[in-house]
């Protein structure tokens, strides 16, 4: 008598069935929570994926990674973008949440309408607890990072699976299809548009308003917006501050803190990793912001 096969499963499902079935459920006290980034790598290790993981190992977690592109980049800027295949960033995906017990994703750089779909299938199937979507377009020195044909793609595919997305006045303006707002009365101007997204939350960036004393940062909601207001630090060393603040809240968030808890304690670091951006000395352009500072400090 012939046996019944068993139905095929793929590695996704089985992972997906296990984590509803609380295989995977452990508590902070049992293991420190697992932050994937999703971004590109920079040769000069002050932005994409080395922030990243400089900010969640600082900030408390342990970071893991899936490189979407190669830069060819320093402080003074980008000198060449290569994109890694859709299928090898499905790959490493898969490789990461099929062993690891992953609770929040932070995304950066994907550089093109493929990426961002594979990035957006793969997500889809494995479910993390949340994701903090940094919509990274334009670097620090004015080069493009993201092909303006994805942005519709970053739209439709990955906003609605985010659980807050960060983008600074450049990347807002881009995704509203509007002017860079130049006052903060800009910014709260836009608000309905960017809650017309389809996307929970929006941490609407406040950073490049040069003229103002503060850099203003507001989380929209359906229901709220908040306010959170810190004194402009004078420094040229602002190389990778919106990877470094995306990866802090995801972190926080991955330990357990809620939306606007994480966003407070994200601002608190990244505005100390500014504050001593200074004792660095690297490079001869926009230096890194200094994410070890209170390691050094201890020392």
């Amino acid at each position: 008598m012939q046996k019944d096969s068993l139905p095929e499963v793929s590695l996704a499902g089985l992972w997906l069935f296990l984590r509803r079935k609380g295989a995977f459920m452990v508590t902070a006290s049992q293991h420190t929570p697992i932050v994937l980034t999703i971004a590109g790598s920079d040769s000069g290790g002050g932005a994409g994926i080395q922030a990243d993981i400089k900010a969640i190992s600082a900030t408390g977690s342990y970071a893991c990674s899936v490189i979407t592109a190669l830069t060819a980049q320093n402080t003074q800027g980008v000198t060449g973008i290569l994109g890694i295949d859709p299928d090898f960033v499905k790959a490493q995906l898969d490789a990461v949440f099929s062993d690891l017990n992953v609770v929040a994703v932070k995304i950066g750089m994907l550089a093109d309408a493929n990426i961002i779909g594979a990035v957006a299938e793969k997500l889809r199937e494995y479910q993390p607890q949340y994701i903090v979507l940094d919509p990274v377009m334009v670097a620090t020195s004015g080069d493009l990072l993201l092909e303006s044909s994805a942005i519709d793609a970053l739209k439709t595919q990955l906003l609605p699976l985010a659980t807050v997305i960060t983008p600074n006045l450049p990347e807002g303006a881009a995704l509203l299809g509007c002017d860079v707002p130049q006052s903060q009365q800009d910014m709260e101007a836009l608000i309905d548009a960017l809650r017309a997204l389809d996307t929970p939350a929006i941490l609407l960036k406040g950073g490049h308003l040069e003229s103002e004393q503060n850099s203003n940062d507001l989380l929209i909601t359906n229901s709220d917006v908040q306010f959170f207001n810190t004194t402009r630090i004078a420094t040229n060393n602002t190389h990778g501050t919106g990877c470094t603040l995306s990866s802090a809240i995801a972190s926080f968030l991955a330990k357990g803190n809620e939306l606007d808890e994480a966003v407070k304690l994200g601002k608190e670091y990244i505005t100390q990793a500014i504050a001593h951006a200074d004792e660095l000395k690297i490079g001869k352009g926009h230096g890194p912001v200094h994410h070890f500072y209170a390691l050094n400090k201890d020392a």
